[in-house]
């Protein structure tokens, strides 16, 4: 089979390169899947270039997320799937534990079948490859580690990321009001849009006093933050007192090694005085600490809003395995607007077409 390999430590487009490997055999309790599409995170970049929050042996396969394909085989003792079901595959690693992981940029993975989810015929490959990562980062973000209320407000940055979408349409219909802190004036009104009840531009408005305006006089009390930074601070300083801002990214750092640079410098008066909460979150160690059982539950609560359509995945820009250098690159291009997507041959359903 065919799988993109690093063999060390670097950038992904000098490190990675088109292999030839054995297909891998299932053991107990897991399952051989033919992959048919799996995206390209900014995480997965992240892990080649050393600077995530763990690091696989090299040489790895790349990849460490989420995948959509059929059921190929199944190791002994395996229950709850069929050969030829069509699945997605979770396979982030969960954290503590061994940090050498099924690396989904191959055309053929085995997986713990505990994170395997069966997906209907009518999501497309596109939405059903994206399904796991981030709108289960939203869903978790939102629902379990703030358990933000109807009629509450939400604190964002990164509105209008992937993950920052998600969460303005799950908030909507959960009732709760959000304010989504953007960098570029255009992004305003797409925000608006997307049902955003409002928006502020770092570009040209003051962070601090707009939340002051608009969450007069109860202010805000929960937040999550992706970048970071002095971005981060103000997050937390923008909070009523005994607020609680959890971040769960650093784009303000994101080509980054450093792991000294990546810093979120709080004010310890704010910190102490009003008694705010800033902590993290990671999927991979949420993935550690949940048991199987809940891990099927919250993978079947997202599968059911996306089915739904109370959720929506951005569409996918598929780029074959051979053209990886081309797909990397679109990655990190500065608002491309979709997420690259590899996909196999005979994989593309008649939407990707």
């Amino acid at each position: 089979m065919r799988a993109l390999v690093a063999g060390r430590v670097g950038e992904p487009a000098d490190v990675l390169r088109l292999e030839s490997r054995p297909v891998p055999t299932p053991e107990a309790g897991q399952a051989l899947i033919r992959v048919k599409a799996t995206p390209i995170h900014a995480s997965d970049l992240h892990v080649l270039r050393g600077r995530y929050g763990f690091s696989p042996d090299f040489p790895t396969v790349g990849g460490h997320m989420e995948c959509v394909g059929r059921v190929e085989a199944l190791g002994p003792d395996t229950e709850g799937l069929k050969v030829g079901e069509r699945v997605v595959a979770v396979v982030v690693p969960a954290i503590p534990g061994p940090p050498q992981v099924a690396g989904t940029w191959q055309e053929y993975l085995v997986a713990d079948a505990r994170r395997i989810l069966p997906v209907p015929d009518h999501l497309s490959d596109s939405t059903a490859c994206q399904l796991a990562v981030n709108p289960l980062t939203a869903l978790l973000l939102v629902t379990r580690e703030l358990d933000v209320q109807r009629d509450e407000w939400l604190l964002q940055t990164a509105a209008g990321s992937t993950v920052g979408r998600i969460v303005i349409r799950l908030a909507r219909h959960l009732g709760v009001r959000t304010i989504n802190v953007v960098r570029r004036r255009d992004a305003v009104e797409e925000i608006r849009t997307l049902g955003g009840d409002e928006a502020i531009c770092t570009a040209d408005e003051d962070l601090l006093q707009r939340v002051a305006e608009i969450a007069e006089p109860a202010g805000v009390r929960k937040a999550i933050d992706c970048v970071a930074g002095p971005v981060g601070a103000q997050v937390s300083q923008a909070l009523a007192p005994g607020g609680e801002v959890v971040v769960y990214g650093a784009l303000s750092t994101h080509r980054q090694t450093d792991p000294a640079a990546l810093t979120i410098p709080l004010p310890a008066r704010s910190v102490i005085y009003e008694t705010k909460t800033v902590r993290g979150f990671w999927l991979n160690r949420w993935f550690g600490a949940a048991s199987p059982a809940d891990v099927v539950r919250a993978l079947s609560e997202v599968r059911g809003l996306v089915a739904e359509e109370v959720l929506s995945i951005p569409r996918g820009e598929p780029f074959p395995l051979e053209r990886f250098a081309e797909a990397v690159a679109f990655a990190e291009a500065p608002a491309h607007g979709a997420k690259p997507l590899f996909v196999f041959e005979d994989s593309r359903d008649e939407d990707d077409r």
